[in-house]
């Protein structure tokens, strides 16, 4: 599989999309011969969908065409020789992949066909198993937690452990914990900005564009931050496949 989960799509003062992680992608791109790319953005509510399209297309050198121009957005991903999947707003994003049938679609698109997935802020999300770890509101009644599974951790990305001066509401860290409180056995990684994981030939990889690790966390276990993936790799249940 060739997956590429990315905590967000731009960093500050630069407008290109994805720049920390064109490298990578592109040379996925050139090795697997893409040449273009359906873009799933149903997280993006407050901008153009084609707009968004047309600056991954500059970004990528591929045509992106967003999935709202097929007759069929299962059909759509069924044809798609890269699949791309927006950030936004996680809840939308999930409801409505489950709602449109691209659930299974995706799965048997890049589990049976290779069909590479590249996903950020929502879009990583939402390849976890479930999107219990995403900072964002739950807009809509039709909460669904369940998600593409195509990554077996849970993720919670735009990571930061920042302290607020002021803020008396719960930091990430101890949301996090929270979370871990509940389901022990479980474990989050934490990808901070401009970071993100990649699966290629089977293999895990850990990369960032501000030279950052990623932060573990797991009910009543310390980890100490790692800036490459030999903990996490031990950590990952599945060999990529």
């Amino acid at each position: 599989m060739d997956i590429f989960l990315l905590s967000n799509g731009k960093l500050p003062g630069n407008p290109v999309w994805l720049s920390y992680a064109l490298p990578r992608i592109k040379e996925m791109i050139v090795r697997k011969n893409i040449k273009s790319a359906v873009l799933v953005p149903y997280a993006v509510l407050r901008g153009s969908h084609d707009e968004r399209a047309e600056q991954l297309s500059d970004a990528l050198g591929i045509k992106v065409t967003s999935i709202e121009h097929f007759s069929s957005p299962v059909e759509a991903i069924e044809q798609a020789e890269c699949i791309l999947v927006s950030g936004g707003n996680t809840w939308w994003l999930n409801k409505c992949l489950h709602e449109n049938g691209l659930i299974v679609a995706i799965q048997r698109a890049v589990r049976e066909r290779g069909v590479p997935y590249i996903g950020w802020s929502a879009g990583c999300n939402v390849a976890t198993p479930s999107i219990r770890t995403t900072n964002d509101m739950p807009v809509s009644n039709a909460a669904i937690m369940p998600s593409l599974g195509l990554f077996p951790l849970q993720i919670n990305p735009h990571y930061i452990d920042a302290h607020i001066s002021g803020h008396m509401g719960e930091t990430r860290d101890e949301r996090l914990q929270e979370f871990c409180v509940i389901n022990p056995h479980e474990v989050v990684v934490a990808l901070r900005e401009g970071s993100g994981l990649q699966i290629k030939d089977n293999e895990l990889h850990y990369f960032s564009g501000k030279d950052e690790g990623f932060k573990l966390f797991q009910h009543n276990k310390t980890f100490s931050e790692q800036f490459d993936t030999l903990l996490l790799e031990k950590l990952v249940p599945f060999d990529c496949q």
